[in-house]
């Protein structure tokens, strides 16, 4: 396979992933706050079980094409703004094991409105940071040809 076409897969799913957080981070986790107490639990094991579905594949995708692209593409390695890309990356996974996969892991056994705020308030870290790899990596996809 190709440099180019796994920049283009590695691409792809980040921009799927940008669309899912904004999604996620203005109406999803908001609602949260409405679901009502006596069946929260049930929701949330609900909505984790059926989210994951959702991001398994182009998390996935993202991670392995990230590593790919390292190891096969020295030029891209040097791009010091692949490699901080990578590095943001690195943040939103650490972001979601650390502080958002507790707090989902929480609300399985109950329900609170100030961990919700807490969620929401977290979630900017993965939701700037998405956002912030679909431009460094549209940057890096215009000097395709020098970088490829």
């Amino acid at each position: 396979m190709s440099v180019s076409l796994i920049f283009e897969l590695h691409q792809t799913s980040t921009l799927i992933m940008v669309g899912i957080i904004w999604m996620v981070q203005i109406v999803h986790y908001p609602l949260m706050a409405h679901v009502g107490e006596d069946r929260f639990s049930e929701y949330s094991e609900k909505n984790q079980r059926w989210t994951t579905w959702v991001v398994i594949g182009p998390m996935f995708v993202e991670v392995t094409t990230g590593i790919l692209l390292l190891f096969r593409s020295s030029q891209l390695r040097s791009e010091l703004l692949f490699t901080s890309s990578l590095g943001v990356l690195a943040a939103i996974w650490l972001s979601t094991a650390l502080l958002q996969v507790p707090i989902h892991t929480g609300f399985l056994k109950s329900y609170s409105v100030s961990q919700v705020r807490r969620l929401v308030r977290t979630n900017w870290i993965r939701t700037i940071g998405w956002t912030t790899r679909a431009v460094q990596l549209a940057i890096l996809s215009d000097f395709g040809a020098s970088v490829f």
